[in-house]
């Protein structure tokens, strides 16, 4: 991640992250997500409504979910000349450049290749001049004077991280109220909130189920001995199905308590965008689709891929 996208706050600690994670606080805080970003958000998802209300089928993953997750991101970076498509491509080929443990020269290239295109976004943005009032990420940071490259690394973190996994949790969800008549009964009376419904997806699913880390020091834990340097993968996925705090971990049930389940981490690197996360898929994404085509039913078979990023391939449905 270092090397292909430049040394973001993900990939520091102690002081070095506080400071940077300060500077975001104002684009990514409960308050502007809430007063800024919310309504941005309804318009951008409204649109893409507009344009499936002339359809009668669609994939919930390309058609639906993954504009939705781009414009939205488009907004809190500042990249609003950038398409949604092109967002999610750019996310994607930067996900595979920090997977690429073997070392493939391609998918190295075509990372370098996202990379570059989000630093031409990034510096047009920035040739246009900054408003006072500018609550993206580009201007928060600029205004907190971070360097010019903390700047982009942290910026293309947002990218690589806050595109496919709102994607993944939007179509994930959907399929899984589909499958549900009575869920969805129950959340047309108000039964169940899609609040509950969201907690409790990203537990069962958990759309980043693994994060990789280097041992700092040594540590000895559960009668295993860390050595420095070591590469180790901290499961989420596997923690949020820990019988010792769920009861029947592999069911689904958004009427259980999810408060033990980590979906955005925990500590100093809890997910700085999960307000914003909760905000687009709770109160935007899933009501009004849900609203605009209450009679929307599957119309095909479901498969889910990966498991360090895991998500619906497609979600085929007819209204």
């Amino acid at each position: 991640m270092t090397k292909l996208m430049g040394q973001n706050m993900m990939r520091k600690d102690g002081a070095a992250h506080q400071t940077e994670r300060k500077a975001i606080f104002p684009t990514l805080s409960p308050k502007t997500v809430q007063t800024v970003w919310e309504a941005q958000f309804k318009a951008a998802t409204q649109k893409i409504l507009d344009g499936l209300a002339t359809r009668r089928t669609a994939d919930l993953v390309k058609d639906f979910a993954m504009p939705v997750s781009g414009d939205a991101l488009k907004a809190i970076t500042g990249l609003t000349q950038m398409t949604s498509q092109e967002m999610d491509s750019v996310s994607q080929g930067m996900i595979d450049g920090c997977a690429n443990y073997a070392g493939d020269p391609e998918v190295e290239a075509r990372c370098y290749d996202c990379t570059a295109s989000i630093d031409a976004h990034i510096s047009n943005h920035i040739s246009g001049g900054l408003k006072d009032d500018d609550m993206s990420l580009i201007a928060v940071q600029q205004r907190a004077g971070l360097s010019d490259a903390q700047l982009r690394a942290n910026v293309k973190l947002a990218i690589s991280g806050g595109q496919n996994e709102p994607r993944d949790a939007i179509a994930g969800i959907l399929w899984a109220i589909l499958e549900r008549p009575k869920l969805q009964e129950a959340l047309r009376e108000g039964v169940v909130s899609y609040l509950q419904v969201f907690e409790e997806f990203t537990r069962w699913i958990s759309p980043i189920g693994m994060s990789p880390r280097r041992i700092a020091k040594p540590y000895h834990y559960n009668g295993v001995d860390f050595a420095i340097d070591t590469r180790i993968f901290l499961m989420f996925s596997s923690a949020n199905h820990d019988e010792k705090y769920f009861d029947d971990p592999n069911q689904f049930d958004p009427w259980r308590d999810t408060s033990k389940s980590i979906p955005f981490g925990a500590g100093p690197h809890f997910c700085a965008g999960a307000w914003a996360a909760r905000s687009l898929i709770v109160n935007v994404a899933l009501p009004m689709i849900l609203d605009a085509f209450p009679n929307m039913t599957l119309n095909g078979s479901v498969e889910f891929s990966g498991w360090a990023f895991r998500g619906p391939v497609e979600v085929p449905v007819t209204w």
